[in-house]
């Protein structure tokens, strides 16, 4: 189950995990631009680790390894039609382009997660609508995030600005409970699930993670085991944040910069 925040100790742990999150995020989102090597980025997410002190979680992930060989980098980086798991290569940003960036960092024991989608220049019309619904929907699930909600008040939030705006919502991924381990129950889908869900108690982490399409909502894992990517090629959208859920008013993002 996801880590229930008891002391101020261990709010403080996720703090400085989550900072470190949001904001070697904020700097990769200053350095976005066409002909950015992705592997500039990686190089980047590793320097800032050793400088904050903080370990890399995504690198050597292995949630099942007969399923999944280690994850090899620090950081997840997504372009255009890839949703999420792209693994970063010796590939240039090109105008036009969106990105998403999905970072982990463990700190004192525990950990921060959270991604950002970034257009590269100038991008299209639809494409901006896109990056700018995905966030809205993460915003939307957020301000649900209540003491005495449940799980499914989080899902319709984030359901609800999809809908509105016509975009595909990927089913099969989602957000999670976050704490010690990077993946903790509970799946946190983006859409209404069947029943309310598990009661939203104070000091429960979650991590919100709204992922949308511009075509159809079928995704598939690419040849490396990892890339998620929309099977008809058409745009997607990724955003994340890690929440701890507040007694009496809305939760404290954990992974802002």
């Amino acid at each position: 189950m996801a880590v229930k925040l008891k002391s101020g100790d261990e709010v403080r742990r996720m703090r400085a995990a989550g900072r470190v999150v949001g904001e070697t995020l904020a700097q990769v989102r200053e350095m976005v631009r066409p002909g950015l090597n992705l592997l500039e980025v990686e190089r980047f997410v590793r320097d800032e680790f050793i400088r904050q002190g903080a370990e890399e979680t995504f690198l050597h992930y292995t949630p099942d390894p007969k399923r999944f060989p280690p994850y090899p980098s620090n950081i997840c980086i997504s372009v255009n039609e890839q949703l999420v798991h792209g693994i970063p290569r010796d590939r240039k940003l090109e105008e036009g382009d969106i990105v998403s960036f999905d970072l982990g960092a463990t700190k004192d024991g525990f950990v921060g997660d959270a991604a950002i989608t970034v257009g590269v220049g100038r991008i299209s019309p639809e494409a901006e609508r896109l990056i700018k619904v995905t966030e809205e929907a993460l915003w939307a699930g957020i301000h649900a995030a209540r003491t005495g909600t449940h799980l499914n008040d989080i899902c319709g939030a984030i359901e609800d600005v999809a809908l509105a705006a016509g975009f595909g919502i990927v089913r099969g991924y989602g957000g999670h409970g976050v704490g010690r381990e990077m993946h903790e129950e509970p799946h946190v889908p983006n859409h209404r699930i069947r029943f309310r869900g598990q009661p939203l108690r104070t000091g429960l982490v979650l991590a919100l993670e709204p992922m949308f399409t511009v075509g159809s909502p079928e995704v598939g894992e690419m040849d490396d085991r990892w890339t998620v990517s929309t099977k008809d090629g058409s745009l997607c959208c990724h955003f994340e944040h890690t929440i701890a859920i507040k007694e009496g008013c809305e939760p404290e993002v954990l992974t802002l910069a």
